[in-house]
């Protein structure tokens, strides 16, 4: 008989990625496969994805400032797990996985009492939605082995983070084809995560012309972002990638990146050297920045904070990591538990037969 999971988390693709690597490798004759979001960036993710049942709920973006939406935020939270709550206790799920993110919150609280709970938590340390999720968690699954103590109530687990199998199997010969560079030089790809970064394009642009020296350059801005006016031989831009991300990782020789988790272990697990531009703890809760400084003391990223990042700092820590990209290489190599996938899979599977 088959067992029936439920997937949630959203936000950002960071939130979702993980879920779909799961998800990819889950037996459809084993599992009825279930996804509740909002009708957000998640439902896009997933609407290509064969074999799973989505479900759209209301809820409210969790924030940490006063403004007109926070004082709404619990309506929203509330209609969404009243609807979450109808949906779990029709399925009667065996488990339910949540990858974090403000859309897990309902779900999470609403699956409390109907089966068996695992969140993940990509980051350092804990956000706002998993620490409310851990309350209503069974077991707290973690990236990095650091976090665990973190993790009130003994529920913590480290297991690493589930890595998209598909990143494995790029072809360099695919990405060329499909950027229209010559391979000639070496490949610079700079990502600013799902969303772009305006700091990190704005620094890439305005060094163009002297990375155009060493590099070709590929670069993903994020969503509205692209500037057309910026037409040079050897540099491409686009503004989302998905399909061909595989190709374009399997091309880069080295990586201008923000430090987000998800994005920063998949780099590791393709051994990828790394330059880290973490967004600030100005203008988030400075997660990003616990990830760059985990790398770098372990040898597998250099990186600039935010009020290093200009054209000049950029083109110089680039060229630096260039050099010595072979060592970063070696260093990665070495890593352990870097890929969590089948880890995490078993723990499922565990809960779910419970």
């Amino acid at each position: 008989m088959k067992k029936t999971i439920v997937f949630t988390g959203g936000g950002t693709a960071g939130h979702v990625t993980p879920n779909l690597a799961l998800i990819e490798k889950l037996d459809r004759n084993e599992w009825n496969i279930h996804y509740i979001g909002t009708s957000g960036m998640e439902k896009d993710l997933l609407k290509p994805v064969e074999g799973v049942t989505y479900h759209e709920i209301d809820s409210g973006k969790l924030r940490r400032y006063a403004s007109l939406k926070t004082i709404t935020m619990p309506m929203h939270v509330q209609k969404g797990y009243h609807q979450a709550k109808r949906i779990l206790k029709e399925l009667k799920p065996d488990v339910l996985f949540s990858k974090g993110g403000y859309v897990s919150v309902p779900v999470v609280a609403a699956a409390k009492g109907i089966c068996p709970v695992l969140t993940h938590e990509s980051d350092y340390t804990p956000g706002l939605a998993n620490r409310i999720d851990a309350h209503f968690a069974d077991k707290v699954l973690v990236t990095f082995a650091d976090t665990v103590p973190f993790v009130k109530g003994g529920k913590g687990v480290h297991t690493g983070t589930p890595i998209r199998p598909e990143l494995y199997l790029g072809s360099r010969e695919k990405a060329l084809a499909f950027t229209g560079l010559s391979g000639e030089k070496p490949i610079l790809l700079v990502t600013g995560g799902s969303l772009g970064a305006v700091a990190v394009n704005v620094a890439v642009r305005e060094a163009l012309p002297e990375l155009l020296k060493t590099f070709d350059v590929v670069h993903l801005c994020g969503k509205g972002k692209a500037d057309e006016s910026v037409k040079m031989p050897g540099y491409v831009q686009y503004e989302y990638i998905r399909e061909e991300m595989a190709d374009l990782f399997a091309l880069a020789d080295v990586v201008v990146s923000r430090a987000g988790a998800n994005a920063v272990f998949e780099l590791l697990a393709l051994q990828k050297p790394m330059l880290l531009l973490p967004l600030s703890g100005a203008s988030t809760r400075g997660d990003q920045e616990l990830n760059a400084e985990y790398f770098k003391k372990r040898g597998y990223a250099r990186v600039l904070l935010a009020d290093e990042v200009s054209a000049g700092s950029v083109l110089k820590e680039v060229n630096a990591l260039y050099d010595v990209r072979e060592t970063y290489i070696e260093t990665m190599k070495n890593a352990e538990g870097v890929d969590g996938t089948d880890m995490i899979l078993r723990l499922i599977r565990e809960a779910a037969n419970a």
